[in-house]
């Protein structure tokens, strides 16, 4: 028995501190600059309505990075506003394929892989957790969340029920419609593919309130949804 048990941990255990070894890390970006400050309604930029921002702060050091915009309430009704047009039947979001929502999904998903360098060293400044865990974890299970709910866009559905009578009974499951999500600061890109993930793949849209002790890579990501012509 355990015999059994080491020849099984072993192996994992390897291939684990393979995937975490500094050979296979690239260098941090030592340099990196936050790009993207403002608030995202509706594939734009913008500055809160009320012209507020606040600071985040470098928790290694205690310096501020830079000043972010402070949403308020007016600003969480523009971006309601949009997220309902952008809802409503007929929109480009609406009749889109749900096979192509998935398609879309893993465009996001490769490019986070691509600006993964970029990111992972933005999470550690904004974050404070080593580079090390911000590249293979943060970043990588990101991916990994977003191409897991890529797959499931076209394989929600409903079923078709027997009942007794001359009578035809189904299910159908159907996007709610606008979903409020609010993610925390100790896993900021995982979190939001979280909620991204699946809101989107179900076809739902989406007004998002990121940490304000983290918001930097959420920012970034909204940019990069705009890459791949994702927001409406």
């Amino acid at each position: 028995m355990l015999r059994v048990v080491k020849h099984v941990q072993g192996p994992f255990l390897l291939r684990n501190a393979a995937c975490l070894s500094t050979a296979a890390l690239p260098l941090p970006k030592t340099d990196v600059q936050p790009h993207f400050k403002k608030i995202f309604i509706n594939n734009e930029w913008h500055d809160a309505v009320s012209g507020k921002t606040f600071p985040t702060i470098n928790p290694s050091t205690g310096e501020k990075i830079c000043d972010v915009a402070e949403g308020g309430k007016p600003d969480i009704d523009l971006a309601v506003k949009a997220a309902r047009d952008a809802f409503k039947l007929g929109s480009p979001w609406r009749i889109m394929d749900a096979s192509e929502r998935g398609v879309l999904l893993n465009r996001l998903a490769d490019l986070i892989e691509r600006d993964r360098v970029y990111l992972a060293s933005l999470e550690t400044l904004d974050n404070g957790k080593p580079y090390q865990m911000s590249y293979f974890a943060d970043v990588a299970l990101t991916v990994k969340c977003l191409r897991y709910y890529a797959g499931w866009a076209d394989k929600i559905q409903g079923k078709v029920i027997p009942i007794e009578g001359n009578h035809l009974c189904w299910t159908r499951h159907e996007p709610v419609g606008v979903c409020g999500q609010i993610i925390p600061w100790n896993f900021p890109l995982l979190m939001q593919a979280w909620k991204l993930g699946p809101a989107l793949a179900a076809g739902n849209t989406i007004v998002m309130k990121l940490a304000e002790q983290t918001p930097l890579t959420g920012l970034y990501v909204a940019q990069l949804a705009v890459e791949v012509t994702y927001c409406t």
